[in-house]
């Protein structure tokens, strides 16, 4: 099943496959609804294609082969015989920016003052709500209202590190996967078996090169575990990175004059979460309430201060944060295994997942040793 509406293939597309008569990934894009297979030489790595100065022009001129229709790709399934889709990047920094929309930023600090404890944050939820209302909805990050907005918290005794990112002078951007560690469309996404508080994190993710040059964009899923961050933000690492915990995709459409950075901004991004009980969720992300513009979110994450020679995938951030019980009132929303998540966004197509625990997933075993090792038997290096 096709994960492009038939308006989204007119774009310019860039992904990845998984090849198994090479045992090895190779760079596509689509032409006509076929998978293309470009990879070259040239442009062995999606990352090598991003870093030219016009990779919108190389790709639609790039010959290449065909693999066959995007829907048969798009059906195969992962891990198996046939070829099938992978995360669309390869070696760029996986980074993630939290915190950046004020409703989820809210949720972030009931998580902290619940301490991992979601009946406790269901009786702080009205409280925090209360002294905060929608006062931050509009506030521009790091702007003098802002600093206003931080003294009166303060004097409510309602200061969180967490509202010191969402509405404070520095963006919060960690680390959320490995090189080569992301999940691509149809995978299986990983919940790290300490975790019972946890939900998925619909957003937008950015490719960017290492000058800092923003040339396309696709969706993300940031699993989020809510208990284990909620202890302490020292935890941060292990409640975001495990294995499986990251998917990207479906593919990087590059910006054109059909697409550019300001359909980002006013993106808005739909979630289903659909359980093997009958349960759905829906959810929604509106990029236009973002309170930290996406520029400004790369210039925080890459320039003289920390160079990324690769380039990096950046995620936005979501407004999503579940609070509508699933099971337990006053327990909100978690996932069960077994869950399917589908994310969409009208010109970035739609990424599905379904969700497992990271000990049940396949393991991560094709690093970048492998890879280079890979191309280099093919003579593409």
């Amino acid at each position: 099943m096709s994960f492009l509406t038939e308006a989204e293939l007119a774009g310019t597309w860039l992904g990845r496959i998984w090849r198994p008569d090479v045992q090895g990934p190779s760079v596509v894009t689509l032409r006509d609804g076929h998978v293309i297979d470009i990879t070259s030489t040239r442009a062995p790595l999606v990352r090598d294609i991003c870093e030219m100065d016009d990779p919108l022009a190389y790709v639609q001129a790039a010959e290449g082969e065909r693999v066959g229709t995007l829907d048969e790709i798009a059906s195969n399934p992962v891990g198996g015989a046939q070829p099938y889709f992978l995360a669309p990047c390869d070696l760029q920094a996986v980074k993630a920016c939290g915190v950046t929309f004020a409703s989820s930023m809210v949720e972030r600090v009931i998580e902290e003052r619940a301490a991992g404890d979601p009946q406790l944050a269901e009786q702080i939820r009205a409280r925090v709500g209360e002294a905060i209302g929608d006062s931050l909805r509009n506030i521009r990050a790091g702007s003098e209202e802002a600093a206003k907005v931080k003294e009166a918290l303060i004097k409510e005794d309602l200061w969180s590190q967490y509202l010191e990112v969402g509405i404070g002078p520095d963006a919060e951007v960690f680390s959320k996967a490995q090189v080569l560690s992301a999940m691509g469309p149809g995978a299986k996404v990983g919940l790290h078996p300490i975790s019972t508080w946890n939900n998925p994190e619909p957003e937008v993710v950015l490719a960017v090169t290492s000058t800092g040059r923003i040339v396309g964009a696709c969706l993300g899923n940031d699993v989020n575990l809510r208990d284990v961050e909620g202890r302490s933000a020292l935890l941060l690492s292990k409640a975001k990175d495990n294995n499986a915990s990251a998917a990207i995709g479906p593919m990087i459409r590059l910006f054109d004059d059909g697409f550019s950075l300001d359909d980002v901004r006013k993106a808005e991004l739909t979630m289903t979460v659909s359980g093997t009980d009958g349960y759905l969720l829906n959810g929604q992300s509106s990029m236009s309430e973002i309170s930290r513009d996406p520029e400004d979110l790369v210039r925080q994450t890459i320039g003289r201060h920390h160079q990324y020679p690769d380039g990096i995938m950046l995620y936005l951030g979501t407004l999503f944060a579940p609070t509508e019980d699933r099971d337990v009132p006053g327990e909100g929303f978690t996932h069960k295994l077994g869950d399917v998540v589908s994310i969409r966004s009208e010109g970035l197509g739609s990424l599905t997942n379904e969700v497992q625990l990271s000990t049940e997933c396949p393991e991560w075993t094709f690093g970048i040793s492998h890879l280079m090792r890979n191309l280099a038997a093919r003579d593409l290096l």
